[in-house]
């Protein structure tokens, strides 16, 4: 997803788009942000529409929450795994995320899709994915005996006392 809206970033002229990784340990509400400016307030609406457009066709994700979309001079689009930053270049320079947060630093592409593919894998790991399949197997063996059970009483004729 993060990709997709970095794409939809520069596919709208969005300027200096960056993805910083944030650590961990300083930063427990999100992995990552992904920062752009633009030159007027249009532009900055017009990368907050396709983001969201995009993100809902391509993944059926809405934004947690969305911040400053009217005013256009920051808006802040909360996803939960990442957090969009579109600001105006003025106001950029004024509150410099990539200042504040330290600790966290600047990814390229290549990097963030390994970066994706490990926290994915770790994510699968700690999942206790086997009980999920078998709990699953198990309710279709179960829906399976039922519908045979129903479709031998139906076969059977029923016979009437006294005929």
């Amino acid at each position: 997803m993060v990709l997709a809206a970095a794409a939809a970033c520069e596919d709208k002229k969005g300027e200096e788009t960056r993805i910083l990784q944030l650590d961990p340990a300083d930063s427990a509400f999100t992995d990552f942000f992904l920062i752009t400016s633009t030159a007027n307030d249009r532009q900055s609406q017009a990368i907050a529409d396709e983001i969201e457009a995009r993100l809902k066709r391509e993944f059926a994700q809405y934004p947690n929450s969305v911040e400053g979309r009217r005013l256009g001079e920051w808006i802040l689009m909360d996803y939960v795994d990442f957090v969009v930053h579109i600001f105006l270049r003025e106001r950029r320079a004024f509150y410099d995320l990539e200042r504040l947060r330290k600790s966290a630093r600047p990814i390229e592409l290549a990097e963030l899709t390994a970066a994706l593919t490990e926290k994915t894998l770790a994510a699968r790991k700690k999942a206790p994915v086997k009980r999920v399949v078998k709990k699953a197997v198990a309710k279709k063996v179960t829906a399976k005996k039922a519908a045979k059970k129903t479709t031998k009483k139906a076969r059977k004729p029923s016979v009437k006392r006294g005929e």
